[in-house]
């Protein structure tokens, strides 16, 4: 073993020392918490957080440190004021659009007792989590009939985030109108580009104009806001009574069977069994060395484990001209012996490789 390897191990034993010291350290805040909403005393108390920085930084004697040791301290009391605030108010769930599109419904099915987060694109809710102001973040990943959500695999592919959950809502889409509104009358359809894709066979029938919104809900409000006849949103039943509009023509997509899946992105890599579960799923990102046969190799690797691709997209990256990475799903467990063995001998061979995450996928009623 040489000098950095030693080095390493000492660390891995500190963090070790660390992580078991800051579970115990949040169970004294869970109890700093009841005292306080017994006596409803704020969450924050800045004056002796101050003091508290000042006094623990005097016990580290090297000057330089003492500096990184209150920036350590700050991010500690920050994140006990997150945890307080957690166990207070419950989980927040980010999603994108506002009140009423169906990321809010799903998270709301998901997450009963949480509080959904509005936020104006994928990106935001994304990063939300990512930062810690929300819990999870809700974002629709594929389509049955209009296809992958790219901006969302985007995410996957450079963000930190882990996909935990995998929840599939079957999706109806309403032609929504101000009251008193008839068919003639509109000119226009607002609503996400997805939506408007799952009923472009009506509306080319309709002969509408169509007009792209960022979410169904967001359709729906400015149609409701603007007081204009000529306008109608593409969205759900609950939005229509959320926004007092009428449904005017009912379940206008043009597959029988449309269902959009959410992913529920978090901070952490959820649990991985050793033996798989029924209806367990791992995702991977990948890139390929640029060489002959690349892809198949890693194709030929996977079907070699034994492990069924249930979908595999490609996704134009960053860097030379008609570079691609590839988000494949598999069914199975990454936690199992094949599933980590598949992963270590796919490591050479990528250019990239990043799993994604573990989790199981659900139907919501």
């Amino acid at each position: 073993m040489n000098e950095l390897e030693a080095s390493r191990r000492e660390i891995n034993a500190v963090d070790k020392q660390i992580a078991s010291l800051f579970e115990e350290r949040m169970r004294l805040v869970e109890k700093i918490l009841a005292y306080k909403k017994e006596k409803g005393l704020p969450i924050l108390d800045a004056e002796r957080e101050k003091r508290v920085i000042e006094s623990n930084a005097a016990r580290v004697a090297d000057p330089l440190l003492r500096e990184y040791y209150v920036l350590f301290q700050q991010q500690l009391m920050a994140l006990s004021r997150a945890y307080q605030g957690r166990l207070l108010e419950g989980m927040k769930v980010a999603y994108c659009g506002v009140p009423g599109a169906f990321a809010q419904i799903a998270a709301g099915r998901l997450f009963p007792e949480s509080r959904q987060m509005a936020f104006a694109d994928f990106a935001s809710a994304y990063r939300a989590c990512e930062s810690g102001d929300c819990d999870a973040a809700l974002l629709p990943i594929e389509n049955s009939s209009a296809g992958d959500v790219g901006s969302v695999m985007d995410l996957a592919f450079t963000g930190s985030l882990h996909i935990n959950m995998m929840a599939e809502m079957d999706i109806t889409q309403n032609l929504l109108v101000l009251p008193g509104t008839a068919l003639s009358d509109i000119r226009t359809v607002l609503s996400h580009p997805q939506a408007l894709a799952q009923c472009s066979p009506y509306l080319r029938e309709k002969g509408f104009a169509e007009q792209e919104c960022a979410s169904t809900a967001d359709a729906a409000k400015t149609v409701a806001q603007s007081g204009d006849k000529r306008l109608a949103a593409v969205a759900s039943l609950e939005t229509a009574r959320l926004y007092g509009l009428e449904v005017l023509e009912r379940h206008i997509n043009s597959s029988g069977a449309n269902s959009t899946r959410f992913a529920v992105f978090s901070r952490v890599q959820g649990p991985m069994s050793p033996v798989p579960a029924p209806g367990e799923h791992f995702s991977i990102v990948f890139t390929v060395r640029n060489e002959a046969g690349a892809l198949a190799k890693i194709l030929n690797i996977i079907g070699s484990h034994g492990f069924n691709m249930s979908s595999l997209h490609s996704r134009p990256v960053e860097g030379p001209q008609w570079s691609h990475y590839f988000f494949a799903e598999l069914e199975g467990g990454a936690g199992s012996e094949d599933g980590r063995d598949l992963l270590r001998q796919l490591e050479p061979v990528c250019a990239r490789l990043k799993l994604v995450g573990s989790y199981k996928s659900i139907h919501l009623e």
